[in-house]
């Protein structure tokens, strides 16, 4: 009995040894993790505890790790992984654990619910086309993952690959080529068709889009502007002096006139020659003055000429607009880059990006953002070739540049805005492809240029000469056009007008002073235009501006 007591104990023991064994090695085989990836259409992947519960969710591109084994519930039949995560057992479905990170994304084609510009590469403003709305291209990868989301998409297109910005994809074509519509506010756009030669209002983006904020970079609620030209730069510690004695808070300062670049730009050198070499300034000195305004406290905003640059045009005259035979052709003594050409796009934008890295430049202003004002009638003789290599509007040309614009810009910390004609407020597209509505819902800013003697004698039914009375017409102006064009998009930008801060060109001429600046002001205000102002004086005249300080 004993002997078979011995035995049994002996077997369990055995036995017992044995199953420790076996549960050692399914212990050690459960911990054998892997590390994957939380993958998906989306941007969000769910979590699930043991029981199929669902829990929070978890970005895509999360590092997970995974246990070798795979579990099927037991009534759904669906795969799901046990993964580790921060600590804790949770289960993922299947399909969402990949082993390499370049697979998160899985959106394979998506939709352009705008035509929108398509990328070299990922880091830099350099262009390699245009993506129409409703085309189709195919996602090869991403650039990063912001909360899930790639900023940019890496796609194929054409059969070359390039970069898209993700927030101008839909996932089907019908949600592509629809237009934003709230309250049927696009129908008011839709009827404005082409007349004056700049397109269709129609055919223009007002999706909704945010308008940037920077943490660090701070855009005053009302701007009062003073604005210097690149000649002045060097007497800077003078209009320091005057802007303290008013109200002023800002100066807009050029960086590029036509024929009038501010300083020896490295983006000039690289792209444009003849600016470099007739730069006003060295480099230095104009960056120790940019310094001083913002070391007094001033918000700083750099002015660019875009598709008015004479110097680019001696460089580039492929790029330019062109006459009958095929030579740039001269408008009002200058000569004009095509605003579809892309290359000019880049040579502005990169500029712009230059001085806000180098120079510091709160906000960059792109004026003449437009093709050239009447010549419509030359176009329809054909005797101006606009180099139309994607087959585009006028105005589809100006948004899309400065959507290409805000994208680049807003990457390094910097508002945008955009100059145009007072005439841009009434209700079409002009000839010149400025349309109030498709720029302001683009932009920061939108800044007017409503200078008194600019307008017909008697504009509004204004019976006195309407440069004789400021504010009336400023009034009229800010309130039964300006305004009205802000009600008419989602997303309008800040709008902060130019004032004429000279004596009229016209007669009877009219000294401008404080007086007449402060008729201006006081009507955009009073018409609902707070965002501020800013004082047109070409020449940047001291004396006119310690006669107005006062006003401002």
């Amino acid at each position: 009995m004993k002997k078979i007591l011995v035995a049994a104990f002996l077997i369990g023991m055995i036995l017992s040894i044995g199953i420790l064994f076996l549960d050692k090695k399914n212990i050690v085989k459960s911990e054998n993790l892997k590390n994957a990836y939380l993958g998906s259409f989306e941007a969000k992947v769910k979590a699930y505890n043991e029981d199929y519960e669902e829990l929070d969710d978890f970005y895509r591109g999360t590092k997970i790790e995974v246990y070798e084994q795979k579990i099927v519930h037991e009534t759904t039949n669906e795969e799901y992984r046990k993964a580790k995560v921060n600590g804790k057992i949770l289960l993922f479905k299947s399909e969402n654990v990949v082993n390499d990170y370049s697979k998160v994304v899985y959106e394979e084609e998506l939709f352009v619910r705008t035509s929108t510009t398509i990328y070299k590469d990922d880091n830099s403003s350099e262009i390699l086309g245009l993506v129409k709305k409703g085309e189709s291209v195919k996602i090869i990868g991403f650039d990063k993952l912001e909360n899930g989301f790639a900023p940019k998409y890496k796609i194929m297109y054409n059969e070359k690959e390039g970069f898209l910005y993700s927030k101008y994809l839909v996932s089907t074509k019908e949600e592509a080529m629809k237009n934003y519509d709230e309250d049927n506010s696009y129908q008011v756009h839709l009827k404005r068709v082409n007349t004056q030669g700049g397109g269709d209002a129609g055919s223009l983006d007002f999706y909704p889009y945010e308008k940037a904020k920077f943490e660090k970079n701070k855009m005053p609620e009302k701007v009062r502007s003073l604005y210097l030209n690149a000649g002045v730069i060097k007497d800077v510690d003078k209009y320091i002096e005057i802007a303290k004695k008013g109200n002023i808070n800002a100066f807009v300062v050029d960086i590029k006139d036509n024929t009038a670049p501010a300083y020896k730009s490295k983006i000039m050198e690289k792209y444009s020659k003849t600016n470099f070499n007739h730069a006003i300034n060295s480099f230095d000195d104009y960056k120790n003055a940019i310094e001083k305004l913002k070391e007094n406290g001033f918000y700083v905003i750099g002015r660019i000429t875009v598709f008015k640059d004479s110097y680019y045009v001696t460089d580039h005259p492929e790029s330019a607009i062109a006459d009958i035979n095929g030579k740039p052709y001269k408008h009002n003594g200058s000569y004009w880059p095509s605003a579809y050409d892309r290359n000019v796009w880049e040579f502005n934008v990169e500029l712009a990006k230059e001085a806000v890295i180098e120079m510091g430049f709160n906000e960059i202003q792109f004026d003449y953002v437009r093709f050239p004002d009447r010549t419509y009638a030359l176009e329809k003789n054909g005797e101006m070739n606009l180099k139309n290599t994607y087959n585009e509007t006028k105005a589809q040309a100006i948004q899309t540049f400065l959507m290409y614009a805000c994208d680049q810009i807003h990457e390094v910390g910097a508002y945008v805005a955009a100059d145009v004609f007072g005439e841009s407020a009434h209700n079409y597209v002009t000839g010149y492809g400025q349309y109030w509505g498709a720029i302001s819902n683009i932009v920061d800013v939108i800044s007017a240029m409503p200078y008194p003697d600019h307008f017909g004698a008697y504009e509004y039914g204004i019976n006195e000469i309407v440069w004789t009375v400021p504010y009336k017409l400023l009034y009229a102006w800010g309130s039964g056009y300006a305004n009205v064009r802000q009600q008419e998009i989602p997303t309008p930008a800040v709008v902060r007008t130019w004032i004429q801060a000279y004596n009229t060109v016209r007669e009877p001429y009219i000294v401008y002073d404080s007086t007449k600046i402060r008729e201006q002001i006081n009507a955009l205000e009073d018409a609902g235009l707070t965002g501020g102002f800013m004082t047109w004086n070409a020449s940047s005249s001291l004396t006119k501006y310690q006669e107005i300080i006062p006003a401002l």
